[in-house]
């Protein structure tokens, strides 16, 4: 017997207690008995340097993690060792397979070998089979409606528990049997479903950091992979970065947003002896955080709760759809009364009972926002939450923001220019000794730039403040110095821009954007940053009309005649320029006031408080970690085309709940005339009502998108800047 590798991540992992390197999945091509799999797994478990060891005998697979690499060869040992001594003894003759487990089916092909078993094989068992077999079956079902019923519960587990029970008194065991059966199938498939749903979109959620500064015990500060921290060190937390690390804040002050652990929007202030968490994000400040814990398990944890919370769906379209379903239960319980009580006919109350709206109500909903939520993950569109389908099919208004969100996220460096007394090579040096610590991608293009000229800035700075909305400052060579925007420098410092006016006119002319260095108390130099439209931008504006949406608006910081030059190639008719981060939000604000569904796209820490006040915010997977951390959708993809792709999918989706409950209400009201008027059996009833379910519940798992759907959103994300210049 031979073990493969059939999985592996490197990185950092945690049980909870330990924090190890890395983790390995290993599988063999046979079952393991009980008593193999207990052996690898103590022996396994019998390394120092292996923590968490998951052994499966039914599909012989084995998961451990390991905190190093020798740890991990002495475990490939063991494996490998234990797949020699299982073949030696299976070929022993005395070995009986007896022991061995079987597999467990899931999903559709569970359910397809269900219904053979209950509809092929059930004429060749003796008759009394039915008899034990019904009530063995219904008894789960029973006591479920009996403790929701106890619980002061009028819901559908009551009245799925009264009808069987019902079956069952008048000695329908056949009926019954049909019931808990078809019952079975939609659990099965529901779980099915939700689990393969759940598994994409955490994966698809999960974003860690590769990289963080951490300061060493001599006081300088170092990059370090994430995968090299560990507990003890002391790591630098700035503005816009996920924290990827549990721990205790020993220096700094800064707002972290802890709304993926808490659910509170508004941040926070840490400062000294405050503890932060991995998964929250760092909002506003700088932090020097000691590591008490590492890893990405514990973020992983936290989306997936998180996905859990939102497929819940309380206060959206499934809360709105389980209410009904609750409010149906009694409507069908009164009308088998009143049934009774005008025909004196049990066979026809029961009839009304075995047929209810409900049960498709409350499981294709869940399941059709689940396969769409899942269908997105496959096109690059995250969506967290099935409410935010419902949104994104209400849509009516589109706000972007420019810089990259309808420019390209990668900008870059198209000119330097120093002030009288200062040099090129000395601008763009000192300002990328700033910036290199923010993740903007304003920051990265300096950042970029200083590296193609071979500019080296080694750390001679003091500790650099971020100034929320601004730039960020510090102290440099004994001289304050700043860097930001225009409006940071010139109105908020005081300094004179005198000296670079005219090339400030030029450069603003040619729509690009500008960042100003001053250094004791003068202007040093600016620096023009080119972020031409993304090459698919005009095409998704263009596209996005042809959806509905009937007012799309440009929000810049930039000046009215840079903001008037971009929007123009694009097409929008609609911008508002020179705009303060604060006032995005102002402005999202206002337009959800008067009514409007709001779409806000942004990319940037500044970003974060306009897309929490839209209708729905969305992000791109190249900007800030804030940003996406905050918004509902997230576009794995650099490419706006997925906002088509988005929309559509929200469209389509809830079609597809609309056109479900139009056929739950129809078919089961057919039904539920049949079985009063004594057309259909209450065992047909049965069968035809929940054989419906289960097919609006397949229908519900089927993609949503078309071939045609997707045919533009590709077309799009492939657009070469030439091609749509041409």
């Amino acid at each position: 017997m031979s073990f493969v590798i059939v999985h592996e991540l490197e990185g950092l992992f945690s049980d909870g207690i330990v924090t190890c390197r890395g983790r390995m999945r290993c599988r063999c091509n046979m079952r393991l008995t009980i008593e193999e799999a207990t052996r690898l797994a103590d022996n396994l478990a019998g390394l120092d340097g292996v923590v968490g060891v998951t052994v499966n005998p039914a599909i012989g697979s084995v998961l451990f993690f390991y905190t190093d690499m020798a740890t991990r060869l002495e475990a490939l040992k063991i494996i490998a060792q234990a797949g020699d001594e299982i073949d030696a003894a299976r070929r022993d003759p005395g070995f009986s397979g007896d022991d061995l487990p079987v597999a467990r089916v899931e999903g559709p092909l569970a359910a397809a070998l269900e219904i053979v078993q209950h509809y092929v094989l059930r004429p060749f068992l003796p008759w009394w089979y039915s008899i034990p077999m019904a009530f063995v079956h219904a008894v789960p079902y029973i006591l479920k409606g009996i403790r929701e019923l106890l619980l002061g519960h009028l819901n559908v587990s009551v009245l799925d528990a009264t009808a069987i029970a019902v079956c069952l008194l008048r000695r329908d065991f056949r009926t019954a049997r049909t019931l808990t059966l078809l019952l079975g199938i939609g659990d099965e498939l529901e779980e099915w479903t939700r689990q393969k749903s759940l598994a994409s979109l955490s994966e698809s959620l999960e974003i860690g950091a590769e990289w963080v500064w951490v300061r060493a015990e001599d006081g300088s500060e170092h990059q370090v992979p994430m995968k090299d921290v560990k507990a003890g060190d002391v790591v630098i937390l700035t503005a816009g970065s996920a924290i990827p690390v549990d721990g205790v804040v020993v220096e700094g002050e800064g707002v972290v947003n802890q709304s993926s652990m808490t659910g509170e929007p508004i941040g926070v202030v840490r400062v000294a002896g405050h503890c932060v968490f991995a998964g929250t994000v760092m909002e506003e400040g700088t932090l020097l955080v000691r590591v008490s814990k590492v890893g990405d398990q514990t973020r992983l944890k936290q989306i997936v709760n998180f996905i859990e919370e939102s497929e819940t769906l309380k206060a959206g379209i499934q809360g709105r759809f389980e209410r009904m379903a609750d409010l149906a239960v009694p409507f069908t319980f009164g009308l088998a009364a009143l049934v009774f009580l005008i025909t004196r006919d049990p066979i026809r109350a029961s009839s009304v009972l075995l047929v209810d709206y409900s049960c498709a109500l409350k499981l294709t909903t869940p399941l059709t926002v689940l396969a769409a939520m899942r269908e997105g993950v496959q096109n690059k569109v995250v969506i967290k939450g099935g409410r935010y389908l419902e949104a994104l099919r209400d849509v009516d208004t589109v706000v972007f923001d420019k810089t990259g969100t309808l420019t390209n996220a990668t900008p870059r460096v198209a000119a330097v220019i120093p002030a009288p007394g200062f040099d090129c090579n000395g601008v763009l040096r000192d300002m990328a000794c700033l910036e290199e610590h923010f993740p903007h991608p304003v920051a990265r293009a300096v950042v970029r730039a200083a590296e193609e000229r071979k500019l080296r800035h080694p750390e001679e700075h003091d500790k650099v403040k971020y100034i929320v909305a601004h730039g960020v400052c510090s102290q440099l060579r004994n001289q304050n110095v700043v860097v930001g925007s225009r409006h940071y420098v010139e109105y908020d410092e005081g300094i004179d821009l005198d000296p670079l006016r005219k090339d400030i006119e030029e450069q603003a002319a040619m729509g690009r954007s500008l960042l100003y260095l001053a250094e004791g108390g003068k202007i040093a130099g600016l620096v023009a940053i080119e972020d031409p439209p993304r090459p698919e931008a005009a095409a998704v504006i263009r596209a996005l009309r042809e959806e509905g949406i009937n007012r799309i608006l440009m929000i810049t910081g930039d000046d009215e005649r840079t903001a008037r030059a971009i929007a123009g190639r694009l097409g929008i008719t609609e911008f508002r320029a020179q705009v303060l981060p604060t006032d995005k939000s102002d402005i999202v604000s206002e337009l959800v006031s008067q009514g409007r569904h709001v779409l806000m796209v942004g990319d940037g820490i500044n970003d974060a408080p306009a897309l929490s006040a839209a209708t729905v915010g969305v992000a791109m997977t190249d900007g800030t970690e804030l940003a996406q951390g905050v918004a509902n959708v997230l576009l794995t993809e650099t490419s706006l085309s997925g906002l088509i792709t988005a929309k559509r999918l929200g469209r389509r989706a809830m079609q597809r709940i609309n056109s479900n409950y139009f056929y739950t209400m129809l078919f089961n009201s057919l039904f539920l005339a049949g079985g009063i008027f004594m057309i259909l059996t209450p065992g047909i009833s049965a069968f035809l009502h929940n054989m419906t379910t289960v097919l609006l519940s397949v229908r519900a798992m089927r993609r949503n998108l078309q071939e045609e759907d997707l045919a533009l959103p590709a077309a799009l994300a492939t657009t070469e800047p030439a091609a749509l210049e041409a």
